[in-house]
């Protein structure tokens, strides 16, 4: 390529925060508009996206969005989160910034509370507050390459013991058409990002524009196509990988566009919508849970490799059965989860070797000593000379 991603990128959308880019917004309908009916027709108007994450999210919880802009989506979520929730807005670009944030103050007497923010930040290095790094530097101006390393110590000091946004703080991640946006070179530490930030049981939901083939190199190598989210699009089935690359799990296609946005050199542009959970990582333990997968599928396989047959007792580690059957998941609607008789404690529970598929013996949850009596007895109400059965 020959020219600066990141710069085009923040020319494109500060020209979007002062004049409205059409060619930048794939048109979406938002399903719960009425979140709409606050939101200033400015904010409206320049805030450019693909989907609508902002549909998965809960009362009370605390959501970071990635490429906030104009801050649409971060109002949106506001009022959905309530009062006991948090949203906070991530950008790079100051204008865009700007123009969010003087709206907070309005909005947040409409509401009666205020839980916005916004940071300015890398979106692939979200332990990095910009804010603090320009007061450094306005403090101690670089005029050596000596003080570019005491400028980079600093950075990671602020990394580590004052992180913007800390280890496991956060119950949702959402973004709109912003993660093509990045660099190549910066996507890994991108989902990487994502993950660090989300608790245990968090997930992500991100909409972003994908494609069906590799971009051609004459898409790469147009400026305007980069910032314009096509050149720097995931393949389809790459962007998925991507979020399992990072550890995440119940992976799934929430909306995808089936017309596609735009078709240039013969490949497709859409919309793709994708949930993602974190919580996997953990030891495997045994205390003698089942589950059992309720189909419609003769069997299926997980992000681990475990492999469920329909109708039968499979044997799971504490962690996996703790995943499938949490009703905020994605597996809890397709699952029976099954008990044990007897309930071992976790520090006396062996490993369990997650590796293989095993059918759990009914013994093992109904308990070693488990029997049934059958009564031949006249006076019993299921007995053969009874006409009907209680």
């Amino acid at each position: 390529m020959n020219y600066n991603i990141e710069e085009t990128v923040i020319e494109r959308y500060k020209a979007g925060a002062t004049t409205v880019q059409p060619s930048l917004c794939c048109p979406v309908e938002y399903q719960e508009n009425q979140y709409l009916d606050i939101i200033p027709q400015e904010i409206v108007e320049k805030d450019y996206g693909c989907g609508d994450p902002t549909r998965y999210v809960n009362p009370g919880e605390i959501v970071v969005d990635l490429g906030s802009g104009a801050g649409k989506n971060c109002y949106m979520i506001a009022q959905k989160v309530g009062a006991n929730g948090r949203v906070i807005g991530v950008d790079f670009n100051e204008t865009m910034l700007s123009l969010s944030r003087s709206y907070q103050a309005e909005i947040a007497e409409k509401l009666g509370y205020g839980n916005t923010s916004f940071v300015k930040a890398k979106i692939q290095d979200l332990a990095l507050d910009l804010d603090q790094v320009q007061q450094w530097l306005t403090a101690h101006p670089i005029q050596s390459v000596e003080q570019i390393t005491q400028f980079e110590l600093e950075c990671d000091r602020l990394r580590q013991h004052a992180p913007l946004i800390a280890d496991n703080t956060v119950d949702v991640v959402i973004s709109n058409c912003v993660l093509n946006l990045v660099r190549p070179q910066d996507k890994d530490q991108l989902f990487q990002e994502i993950y660090r930030v989300l608790k245990r049981g968090g997930r992500a939901v991100i909409s972003d524009i994908v494609c069906d083939q590799d971009p051609t190199s004459t898409i790469l190598n147009d400026p305007d196509l980069w910032s314009g989210c096509i050149a720097g699009a995931f393949r389809e089935n790459e962007f998925l990988q991507r979020f399992e690359q990072a550890g995440f799990y119940g992976i799934e296609i929430l909306a995808r566009q089936e017309e596609p946005w735009q078709v240039i050199d013969g490949i497709e542009f859409r919309s793709l919508t994708v949930c993602a959970f974190k919580g996997k990582d953990g030891p495997c333990l045994d205390v003698n849970q089942a589950v059992i997968y309720k189909g419609p599928w003769k069997q299926v396989m997980d992000d681990d490799g475990h492999i469920l047959y329909r109708g039968e007792r499979m044997a799971v580690c504490d962690k996996t059965y703790h995943i499938y059957t949490n009703i905020n998941g994605p597996y809890h609607q397709d699952i029976l989860g099954i008990l044990p008789h007897e309930t071992i404690p976790l520090e006396s529970a062996p490993e369990f070797d997650c590796s293989r598929n095993v059918i759990r013996k009914p013994e093992e949850t109904k308990g070693k000593n488990y029997h049934v009596t059958i009564t031949n007895s006249d006076n019993s109400c299921c007995s053969p000379s009874s006409s009907s059965c209680c």
